[in-house]
């Protein structure tokens, strides 16, 4: 046929460029797809080279063409696909309908070297993301220890004795607990002063001032919920009201369960605990809590203010404050004793008064 009937305008469909370049993997198949918008009069053919090198039965072809919406124009469309067995079947394969129109498909073999690496990469990238995670579950508490120590405000100048009030039933497992675990634990290794009740801490009747007073003097409220604890009168009769009661006492009071005992606890108290767990803390004392590095200690440390490392001869400022005139609430008074000797008021000592004479 004449060339003048394939002769401009005409234009590409496929591919998109006149060069796309391609890295498919060797052992694939690609399919090359060449389509062109053409005259309705122009009945050439699609040829196909590879590397300037004429394409005859090396591989499968399939060849269309339509009219379009206008019978002015139609399209042809040859389809190349390239089995990549060997690195031989790489190169520059060129679609072409006449010496002046073509377009071609360069094959790049991939890079194995950087596959692998990217492979490898996104591995170790994996394995430290798994590795992070476990740490955090790992250290977590640990991490917001010192974080705490490090960073965490102090609580001072509130003129607060204690830094925290216990609340426990006088039997004899709690009072064990109490007096050989938990208070040896926080005050000789950790510093912390507590104050030990085995009263009633809310009995049905309004709380008395004096048990108002303990309170405030506390910074944190601890209550060992135990079986005994709640077999008290006050928690048989109205353990509810007394409950939302002791919330008002203090903030984020810390409840301590056994964990042997915790199946045995009856279903009010159970929901009353869950139901409020963003308004307190609750911690679970197992048979591996003796263990002053358990999760327990770790968690009970963080729910305790922050204590402060202070030189010898200093008193403790997170109980001193300047503008509480309370001689309940002050370390030392402004007052100070005149006489060094003490209250006898000797002036001189007996050594030196042998002298004298």
């Amino acid at each position: 046929m004449n060339g003048t009937e394939c002769k401009y305008p005409l234009s590409f469909i496929s591919p998109p460029t006149v060069t796309q370049e391609l890295w498919p993997h060797l052992g694939s198949t690609v399919s090359l797809n060449c389509t062109l918008l053409v005259p309705g009069t122009c009945n050439r053919n699609i040829t196909w080279m590879k590397d300037e090198t004429a394409v005859e039965n090396l591989y499968t072809r399939q060849d269309s063409v339509w009219t379009g919406l206008l019978s002015s124009v139609k399209f042809i469309s040859s389809v190349l696909d390239v089995n990549l067995t060997t690195e031989g079947d790489y190169g520059n394969f060129t679609c072409q309908l006449q010496n002046n129109v073509s377009a071609s498909f360069m094959l790049h073999k991939t890079d194995k070297a950087g596959h692998i690496a990217a492979v490898v990469f996104a591995l170790c990238v994996l394995a430290l993301l798994v590795i992070g995670v476990i740490l955090y579950l790992k250290c977590r508490l640990n991490f917001n220890l010192w974080y705490r120590d490090k960073y965490g405000e102090p609580e001072m100048n509130d003129g607060r004795l204690f830094d925290a009030y216990v609340s426990f039933c006088p039997s004899n497992i709690d009072s064990k607990f109490t007096n050989f675990i938990l208070k040896p634990q926080l005050e000789n290794k950790y510093g912390y002063k507590l104050h030990l009740d085995e009263r009633s801490l809310l009995p049905s009747t309004e709380p008395t001032a004096e048990l108002l007073m303990n309170v405030s003097r506390s910074r944190r409220l601890i209550v060992v919920l135990s079986m005994a604890f709640l077999e008290q009168e006050w928690c048989q009769n109205n353990f509810r009201d007394g409950f939302f009661r002791l919330l008002e006492l203090s903030r984020t009071p810390i409840f301590i369960l056994f964990e042997n005992q915790y199946k045995d606890l009856p279903d009010e108290v159970t929901q009353l605990l869950n139901g409020q767990k963003g308004t307190l803390k609750i911690l679970m004392w197992k048979t591996d809590s003796v263990s002053p590095a358990s999760e327990f200690w770790k968690e009970l440390r963080l729910a305790l203010p922050r204590k402060i490392s202070l030189s010898e001869g200093h008193g403790d400022p997170q109980i001193h404050c300047q503008d509480d005139k309370d001689p309940m609430l002050t370390v030392s008074s402004e007052a100070a004793d005149l006489d060094p000797d003490g209250d006898l008021g000797t002036s001189m000592s007996l050594y030196n008064r042998l002298q004298v004479m």
